[in-house]
């Protein structure tokens, strides 16, 4: 298949930044010769972060090498996303389970069977751990063996500093903008209306102007098969992808007409439901899951905010608890005794912890972790 126009562009771009560096490269072997713009991308990207000999580099050479893997991850992504719009639905799926590894699918996968599971109740309602899982805002409090997936899959939010003030004093009003999109079904061009009229009055509220990334986060959470997550690094490579023009924070309108509008005319999304188990899960996440068509490699998967957690030294953890008094904020006796009551709903937690149940509780509710006041029950009883 010939470049596509911004495909060129990308390329002739990626030659300007190869004239500093081409000695640098042509030391590194190469056994891998791919013919395929979306490979040749991935591979040349590969090469500059992890084969080139940085010790051998002068300072001026690294502002070019660093631009040429920006183009190669941004090539990447166009050219995946541009192939999305022409497949069907055994390639998309296919494609997915093939990218599994490096995606992180199985620990999205958990977050997206978290999100499914508490959809239903109002933002406002929720413990605040919970709300910001939703939300896309990973922090120390979401306890690993509660939450055992990065809640920043997909697009996180922790720079929203508008949206999170709204989360957290008004979520109510967010709960009123949310009810427009329905669980199941068709979602109408009135829907998605009726909703960014009420998430705009939300954000009144607080004198602020509403953004549309947040927004998308919202709604893909709630419908994972109709909307894709926007975030400022994965809108060029979107919008190059699939042909449209680049939206802004503020292309409300664009976003369902040109790209979900887009999305929804693809062979893969108009595809019925399979009966396979495991591509049905992929089939009633397929919009959400566009973001596994982005440039990944080996260290995507564990850049996971979850795994950092979990494998945080414990000497590490010690001191932070420590300083801290307690190692997190005091919770509600209610917070505490919902993340305590989920950790034990997991299969392999024996009688003796379960009896102890209060104890756990108490322990929490003072801040410690979960897993932390397992572990020592764990030691203590055996």
């Amino acid at each position: 298949m010939p470049l596509s126009d911004n495909e060129a562009i990308i390329y002739q771009n990626a030659l300007k930044q190869v004239s500093d560096i081409s000695l640098n490269l042509m030391a590194v072997k190469v056994d891998n010769h791919p013919g395929e713009f979306n490979l040749w991308c991935r591979e040349l990207a590969e090469i500059c972060l992890y084969k080139v000999n940085r010790d051998l580099m002068d300072e001026h050479q690294f502002k070019p090498l660093n631009k040429l893997i920006d183009l190669m991850k941004l090539g990447a992504g166009v050219s995946q996303l541009r192939m999305s719009c022409i497949a069907p639905w055994p390639f998309y799926a296919g494609f997915l389970q093939e990218q599994a590894e490096i995606h992180a699918l199985e620990e999205r996968s958990r977050l997206l069977t978290f999100i499914e599971k508490i959809k239903a109740t109002p933002l406002a309602e929720m413990i605040n751990e919970d709300r910001l899982a939703y939300a896309g805002k990973h922090t120390s409090g979401h306890d690993t063996a509660v939450y055992n997936f990065d809640v920043e899959w997909f697009g996180g939010t922790k720079g929203a500093k508008a949206f999170h003030n709204v989360l957290a004093q008004y979520p109510e009003l967010l709960d009123t903008a949310l009810a427009h999109i329905p669980l199941t079904g068709e979602v109408s061009k009135s829907d998605y209306q009726a909703f960014v009229r009420d998430y705009k009055t939300a954000f009144d509220k607080i004198g602020e102007k509403a953004t549309l990334a947040p927004a998308t986060r919202l709604l893909a959470m709630r419908r994972p098969d109709q909307f894709v997550v926007l975030t400022s690094g994965k809108i060029d490579s979107l919008c190059q992808g699939i042909g449209i023009p680049r939206l802004s924070n503020q292309s409300f309108d664009d976003y369902f007409t040109a790209l979900i509008g887009s999305v929804r005319n693809m062979a893969w999304w108009r595809q019925e439901a399979p009966e396979d188990e495991q591509e049905l899960f992929l089939w009633q996440h397929r919009a959400i899951l566009m973001d596994m068509l982005f440039y990944a490699d080996a260290q995507t998967a564990e850049n996971s905010n979850y795994l950092k957690l979990l494998n945080k030294p414990v000497k590490a953890k010690a001191a932070k608890s420590s300083a801290s008094g307690s190692g997190g904020g005091r919770r509600s006796k209610d917070t505490a005794a919902m993340l305590v009551d989920r950790a034990l709903a997991a299969e392999d937690i024996p009688e003796h912890i379960l009896a102890k149940r209060d104890s756990i509780v108490a322990e929490v509710e003072k801040g410690k972790k979960v897993e932390d006041v397992l572990n020592l029950m764990r030691m203590i009883f055996g």
